[in-house]
């Protein structure tokens, strides 16, 4: 499917929409709302893992997870 579970993602919780926002670091336009916690971090990796499969049904690139760059940086 893709490196969608290697991903970074955090939730937030958003005083103006006053629910928790569900963000991907390497989807960077990508967000999910919900008023749980839990659920809005379901939604952003579903999200996620739909964005993946559009890239691939049209080949386009997917982005590398970023923890692949930090990791490279370390050991560099």
């Amino acid at each position: 499917m893709g490196n969608y579970d290697k991903y970074t993602y955090k939730t937030i919780w958003s005083e103006e929409d006053q629910e928790f926002v569900g963000l991907c670091e390497e989807f960077p336009s990508l967000s999910y709302l919900n008023p749980d916690r839990h659920q809005a971090y379901e939604g952003i990796v579903n999200l996620a893992k739909d964005v993946i499969l559009d890239l691939k049904s049209t080949d386009e690139p997917i982005p590398k997870p970023h923890y692949l760059d930090r990791l490279h940086q370390l050991t560099s």
